[in-house]
C-alpha cells in the first residue's frame, strides 16, 4: 500500500483527458512566415540584424516565436515592397498570422509585432524591366518582315509606287512651271 501513496495525484475528475499538444517554435514559425509571405505586398522576411532574405529561400528567417502551453506571440521582420501603403501591409499581415495560428494550432495568439526593416524595389526594377522588353518587342513586332527574294519583294513595293507615281507626276510640272517663271521673271529684269 506505501507505494500508491507515491503514483503522481493528477486525476482528473471532470471527466475530460489529461491529453496535452504542444508545438516546436520552429513548426508555428513556420506557419507565421508562410501567413505572411501570402499577404500582397511583403517582398520577403528579413533577418533580425536587417540583411535582405529573399521570399522563398528560408520562410522562418525574420521570424520569433514564443510558444507557451496555450498561448502564442511573435515577431516578424519584414521588407515591403515599394510604392505600397506600409501601414496596411502590416495590419494585413498580422491579421494573417493570428488567423492562421488560431486555426492550425488552436493557440490563443497574445500579440504579433511587425518590424519594417526595408523597403523591396526588386518589383519596381523587375517591371521597369518588362516594360522595356515590352517595347522591344512591340518595336519589332511593327517591323515589316524582311523578304528573301525579289519575287517576293516586288508586289510590296510596286503597290505602294503605283500610287504615288501620279502624285509625283503632277507635282513636278507645277515645280517646273513655278521655277520657269522665277527664272523669266529674272531676265526680264
Amino acid at each position: 500500500m506505501a507505494k500508491k501513496d507515491n503514483l503522481p495525484k493528477t486525476v482528473v475528475d471532470s471527466g475530460e483527458a489529461a491529453n496535452t499538444i504542444s508545438y516546436a517554435p520552429e513548426v508555428v514559425a513556420i506557419i507565421v512566415g508562410v501567413a505572411a509571405n501570402e499577404v500582397e505586398g511583403v517582398a520577403g522576411m528579413a533577418s533580425v540584424s536587417g540583411g535582405i532574405r529573399s521570399r522563398n529561400k528560408n520562410i522562418t528567417k525574420g521570424v520569433k516565436v514564443e510558444v507557451g502551453t496555450e498561448e502564442v506571440s511573435c515577431d516578424l521582420y519584414l521588407n515591403i515592397e515599394y510604392g505600397r501603403p506600409i501601414q496596411k501591409v502590416c495590419q494585413d499581415v498580422q491579421a494573417s498570422v493570428r488567423k492562421a495560428l488560431e486555426d492550425m494550432t488552436g493557440l490563443h495568439v497574445v500579440r504579433v509585432d511587425v518590424h519594417v526593416q526595408g523597403v523591396s524595389f526588386e518589383k519596381e526594377n523587375s517591371a521597369i524591366t518588362a516594360g522595356a522588353q515590352k517595347a522591344v518587342l512591340t518595336e519589332e513586332a511593327g517591323r515589316e518582315p524582311v523578304k528573301e527574294t525579289e519575287a517576293e519583294a516586288e508586289p510590296v513595293a510596286e503597290e505602294p509606287a503605283a500610287e504615288a507615281e501620279p502624285e509625283a507626276a503632277e507635282e513636278a510640272p507645277e515645280e517646273v512651271a513655278d521655277a520657269t517663271v522665277e527664272e523669266t521673271g529674272s531676265d526680264a529684269e
